[in-house]
């Protein structure tokens, strides 16, 4: 019985994020019992897993680390050619929608950030310096920047022009390859 309700809480608190990451993705200034309604529990549910907006919000900054940790794994960094490993993170990454709008707004930040990238990302980058696939004048913290930008501007995009995520996803990837080119 007790595996049943570790079970059952651990499934609560995770539509609970869920919920949050959807909700607050959309609006910032949503309140605590928005987020119950969208997880489909009530107030008092909620507040028994995160009594405070904060305590949310620090279990929401280990989510979307998680999810980023998970789908930079999904995209194999540390396999081939530096650029082609991008263009998968970068692909990977957009999948991640309502945790990059979260990000994109502030309402959570990268466990650990200071500033820099993370040893894989700098690895990826450094390979692809050396493989010819990217310029060597982009430094690793440059391109993280232009990553980030880049998705930015496509789900933004996707949602003011109503765009298809495919075409969009095509552009930011087409976006990115190019700025990373090398040039002769």
């Amino acid at each position: 019985m007790t595996s049943v309700h570790t079970g059952s809480r651990a499934r609560t608190r995770q539509a609970i994020l869920d919920a949050a990451i959807e909700v607050l993705a959309r609006n910032p200034a949503a309140s605590l019992g928005d987020v119950a309604e969208a997880a489909d529990v009530g107030r008092t549910t909620l507040h028994r897993y995160f009594p405070e907006r904060g305590e949310l919000l620090t279990a929401l900054r280990a989510e979307a680390t998680a999810r980023l940790d998970r789908a930079a794994v999904r995209a194999r960094i540390d396999e081939g050619a530096g650029a082609a490993a991008l263009a998968r993170l970068c692909q990977e990454y957009f999948d991640l929608g309502d945790v990059l709008s979260l990000l994109f707004l502030e309402q959570v930040t990268f466990e650990g950030e200071d500033g820099g990238c993370d040893e894989g990302f700098d690895a990826m980058v450094r390979r692809g310096h050396a493989d010819g696939s990217i310029d060597p004048e982009l430094p690793p913290v440059w391109v993280q920047n232009l990553l980030w930008s880049q998705l930015y501007a496509g789900w933004n995009y996707l949602a003011e022009q109503g765009a298809s995520r495919h075409d969009t996803l095509r552009l930011v990837l087409r976006c990115v390859s190019g700025a990373v080119r090398p040039h002769p």
